[in-house]
């Protein structure tokens, strides 16, 4: 079976900071960024490549502002 690498790509000007997709992440590939949106809000941010695309993050989002792509690798 082939293996599946994801990427995340998030809407910051949308993003409220929640943190619901930080929580469903199950290998820690996002956080919250340090930089503030426009509207003040922290947004959540991909910080390592273990992204898996498995669509948690984006399936949770209140506000639907994640997209994500899967690759096989």
């Amino acid at each position: 079976m082939a293996k599946v690498k994801g990427d995340i790509v998030v809407d910051i000007e949308r993003c409220k900071g929640c943190e619901v997709c930080i929580a469903a992440c199950p290998v820690n590939a996002i956080e919250m960024s340090k930089k503030v949106n426009s509207k003040g809000y922290h947004y959540m941010e991909k910080v390592n490549d273990n992204c898996t695309g498995c669509t948690n993050c984006a399936i949770v989002c209140p506000d639907g502002v994640i997209t994500v792509y899967r690759v096989k690798i």
